[in-house]
């Protein structure tokens, strides 16, 4: 199979929203075997999905499904523009930014760009909390339900793919988001009945 059929293949294999927001990119001079790195806000409609095909080739067909729905789920699910807390505190910064900047309040400046320094950096934490990578997981594998999978063999198939990445990386361990991925794929493919408490899952 040609890198252009799988691609079509993949794309097909995505919800509508995932075929609509991202773009798969080959990129065999990367180490990972999938990478689907966080986009600015601005890039909303062509959040890329590199794949190192010389090793995606390595992992099953049902692996590879699962990998590849995990990293649209990803990209999917950041919320930039979700109303919460900190966005109003980030928009109110800007505003008074703006006006501190037309002022030429330089203590102004300094306060309100500094409030919204703060705000933004919170919002680009919880794109990164282990709760949000677990729950890119879950949706993943009700999207491979969806597919023809069944919960338990897509929950396998996911942490497979994960273990196995690692491997054709050259990786002699997971990090530590990925063990807590591991360890509640591992319960939801009946591999394991130890879940990840509340208190582990809410660490940014």
């Amino acid at each position: 199979m040609s890198v252009e059929s799988e691609i079509r293949r993949l794309l097909d294999l995505m919800p509508a929203s995932g075929r609509m927001l991202t773009k798969i990119i080959s990129k065999p001079q990367q180490s990972k075997v999938i990478d689907a790195p966080i986009s600015p806000p601005w890039r909303r409609n062509s959040r890329p999905i590199y794949i190192n095909f010389n090793l995606w080739w390595k992992l099953p067909k049902r692996q590879r499904d699962l990998l590849l729905l995990r990293a649209t789920t990803s990209l999917i699910g950041i919320k930039w523009l979700k109303p919460n807390l900190y966005q109003g505190i980030t928009v109110a910064g800007l505003v008074g930014l703006t006006v501190q900047t037309a002022q030429g309040d330089i203590l102004g400046m300094i306060v309100s760009g500094g409030l919204t320094a703060i705000a933004a950096y919170q919002i680009w934490r919880s794109n990164l909390s282990v709760q949000r990578e677990l729950d890119a997981d879950e949706e993943a594998i009700k999207i491979a339900f969806r597919r023809g999978y069944n919960l338990v063999e897509a929950s396998k198939n996911l942490l497979d793919g994960l273990e196995a990445s690692s491997q054709l990386e050259g990786r002699f361990s997971l990090n530590f988001t990925e063990l807590i991925r591991c360890q509640q794929l591992k319960k939801r493919a009946n591999i394991s009945p130890i879940g990840v408490p509340d208190i582990v899952k809410t660490r940014e």
